[in-house]
């Protein structure tokens, strides 16, 4: 079934971040995270669905994110290491765009 909405507004949310980091420099640095195949309420279905394996397997690194992904990415980009990134969408996929056994 497709997702229109959601796609859609994954989509806007990439945009709004360019368009505030626009608006927002020098002083403000704006980035989003697109996170792929986490454990969480929204993917539940899927894994129900589909299997976890499967998912997985959808991944170029063949596992589904860990809390430690996001959490990683989310102090990189709010730490001083991150001060020169602005107006990007950071995908946590582990692949999952790339690959070609993606279910997703």
């Amino acid at each position: 079934l497709p997702a229109y909405a959601y796609s859609t507004s994954k989509a806007a949310v990439n945009m709004l971040s360019r368009h505030l980091a626009v608006s927002l420099a020098p002083n403000v640095t704006v980035n989003a995270i697109a996170p792929g195949p986490f454990r969480s309420r929204m993917m539940r279905g899927t894994f129900r669905a589909a299997g976890e394996e499967t998912v997985a397997a959808g991944t170029l690194l063949r596992r589904i994110g860990a809390p430690g992904d996001i959490c990683g990415a989310a102090l990189f980009l709010a730490s001083e290491a991150g001060s020169w990134v602005t107006g990007i969408t950071l995908s946590l996929d582990g692949g999952t765009l790339l690959s070609p056994n993606s279910s997703l």
